[in-house]
């Protein structure tokens, strides 16, 4: 098979995630203030778009408060750098069972299950460029924890978005993920092309090494965009894969803390680092103007209709 790099590049940065990373690095954003300063540095860092979770200000713990997306949008907006905004709609799929020898009744705890128009409140009220469909059910590796989207669920968030004028990022953490996807395009419930975030090495997803990858590139329809990540020290080296392979590039806090070992970074570090291997590599990264020409993106007013 012949190496098909991309030429020009976009670098998304996920500035804060909704990990229990808080307590991990002083550099993890928390409040929407210090989650739109570090998207705005990140973008001045070269990131073409900004992916943004919220956290509870003073305790760091995911949030989906509307008013906290509401700031981080605005302050976003507001910023003399421009760059495209991608909000998550992940949040209100939570689901934690009871242990092994009990399941029932779910842990109110842990469990947020939200209906698809309230997972999807805050893009309707924002109204970003890009938000993110995560295109199926996964365990990861916490004990009792699922992260639940049924087809159901996925198609009618998948409705709504469209309706609202915003592109889906779909968000796949195995081969199954972009089986559907491309479901929901056939379907007509997503537009094509489609723009595709491969999640790598997140337990229990696809494994990060590059058979894997490939797998998941070679499962994409060759007119959709793609870009790939993967978690901690193999954060940079999937930079380069990522280009390698033919597709975009994501770093940020919300997937690695670290610049190298015992060096916390910050987002607008690592989008430097990643700035530097692409650019390496003989690309070029473009930004946010070319991003939103190509996958037909648009700057909507927030609150807009």
């Amino acid at each position: 098979m012949p190496l098909e790099m991309n030429q020009e590049v976009f670098i998304t940065c996920a500035v804060t995630g909704a990990g229990s990373t808080q307590d991990r690095s002083h550099h993890v954003p928390r409040s929407p203030k210090q989650i739109a300063d570090a998207a705005i540095e990140a973008a001045m860092a070269g990131a073409a778009i900004v992916h943004c979770h919220v956290r509870d200000p003073s305790s760091g713990v995911p949030a989906r408060n509307l008013e906290y997306y509401r700031e981080v949008t605005e302050r976003i907006r507001g910023a003399d750098v421009d760059v495209v905004l991608n909000l998550t709609a992940g949040m209100g799929g939570d689901l934690t069972l009871g242990p092994a020898e009990m399941p029932l009744p779910f842990s109110e705890a842990g469990t947020d299950l939200a209906a698809a128009e309230e997972r999807l409140r805050h893009v309707a009220e924002c109204r970003p460029e890009i938000c993110t469909l995560d295109c199926g059910t996964m365990n990861f590796a916490e004990a009792d924890y699922v992260m639940v989207n049924t087809p159901g669920m996925l198609e009618e968030m998948g409705r709504i978005i469209t309706s609202l004028d915003v592109v889906p990022e779909i968000e796949a953490f195995e081969t199954g993920q972009l089986w559907f996807a491309k479901r929901l395009v056939e379907k007509g419930i997503l537009k094509a092309p489609a723009l595709v975030q491969l999640c790598m090495g997140v337990p229990w997803g696809a494994p990060n090494d590059l058979n894997t990858l490939m797998a998941m590139v070679n499962n994409i329809p060759r007119d959709w965009v793609f870009s790939a990540f993967s978690l901690g020290r193999h954060q940079m080296p999937y930079v380069a894969a990522a280009v390698l392979a033919g597709g975009n590039v994501r770093v940020g806090l919300e997937d690695n803390l670290m610049l190298e070992r015992g060096v916390l970074a910050t987002n607008a570090e690592l989008v430097e680092r990643a700035v530097g291997i692409v650019e390496s590599l003989g690309a070029k990264v473009i930004g946010p103007e070319v991003v939103r020409s190509r996958l037909g993106l648009v700057k909507h007013d927030p609150g807009s209709a």
